[in-house]
């Protein structure tokens, strides 16, 4: 009788036992992850995204971030081939390819990548500035991003890495270095702002003097053309005069003496065929008669 009452209270034990498991052995794995799972220390299955179940103690399950990340070399002082320190810094971008291969030498073929990454950058970028002038290496940053990039793809080909880009953060100069840089480039603006300002007030000058040249040429014009209006003004006159002048003087004359005459009331006598007209014509040369005599 005892046995058949513990019985069921063995399997509700043994049943919430599995159901405890079950729930301990859940492994949810998102889209921008891929999981390794390890079953007593040996690599067991390639886990995609979405619901995993592992057993838990016996197996152990690592998930790996396919992601696109960056990682930072961390500033070092390097010395360049002119023997001057300069601080470098630079910015590692890189993913995990997806795939199970890669997955699994993320994990197996490489302690901890990103370690490994920093140190590597760091040391690449020694050995490529130390080879270069402080000046040459400020001016040739896509070079040394470019020969970085090189050299981490090839020693993390077997690390299942993809790396995506290299960014050289900085490259800064010590302090004397860079105030003295500073005033040799606040002296190159300087000079450059001298040079453009003579070059502006050089314009203006000879804008003014064209503009003066131009007013001149402009009153001269005038003038000339003042002249010549003149002279054929004169010109006119004169034809005038040629013309009417000399043809009418002699009948001007003749009205001047008429006048002349009846001004001392002379008496004149008009011939009765004649018109007063062409007698005053005629008059213009004779003297009149005087009034005492009859």
């Amino acid at each position: 009788m005892g046995i058949f009452t513990t019985a069921p209270f063995i399997f509700e034990l043994l049943l919430l036992f599995f159901i405890v498991i079950f729930f301990l052995g859940i492994r949810i794995i998102r889209p921008t992850q891929r999981g390794v799972k390890e079953r007593l220390g040996k690599y067991n299955k390639f886990c995609r995204p979405g619901f995993n179940w592992i057993i838990p103690i016996v197996d152990k399950m690592y998930k790996i971030n396919i992601t696109e990340q960056m990682i930072d070399a961390e500033p070092q002082e390097i010395i360049t081939n002119d023997n001057l320190n300069a601080r470098v810094d630079a910015q590692v971008y890189f993913r995990v390819k997806p795939d199970e291969a890669n997955v699994k030498g993320s994990l197996y073929n490489v302690n901890d990548y990103e370690f490994q990454i920093v140190n590597l950058a760091r040391t690449t970028l020694r050995n490529i500035i130390g080879t270069l002038t402080l000046k040459s290496a400020n001016s040739e940053r896509d070079k040394i991003n470019g020969e970085l990039m090189v050299t981490l793809k090839k020693e993390t080909h077997n690390w299942g890495l993809e790396v995506v880009r290299t960014e050289l953060k900085e490259i800064d100069p010590p302090k004397d270095v860079q105030d003295t840089m500073n005033k040799v480039v606040k002296a190159e603006n300087e000079k450059i702002a001298a040079t453009d300002y003579a070059t502006a007030t050089e314009i203006e000058a000879d804008g003014v003097r064209r503009a003066k040249i131009k007013e001149a040429e402009g009153f001269k014009q005038a003038e000339i053309l003042k002249a010549q209006g003149q002279a054929q003004a004169i010109k006119l006159v004169n034809e005038a005069a040629d013309k009417y002048f000399k043809g009418n003087a002699k009948e001007l004359k003749k009205l001047e003496t008429v006048e002349a005459s009846l001004m001392h009331n002379a008496k004149i006598v008009l011939p009765s065929d004649s018109e007063l007209v062409n007698v005053i014509g005629d008059l213009a040369g004779v003297l009149p008669l005087k009034k005492g005599k009859r």
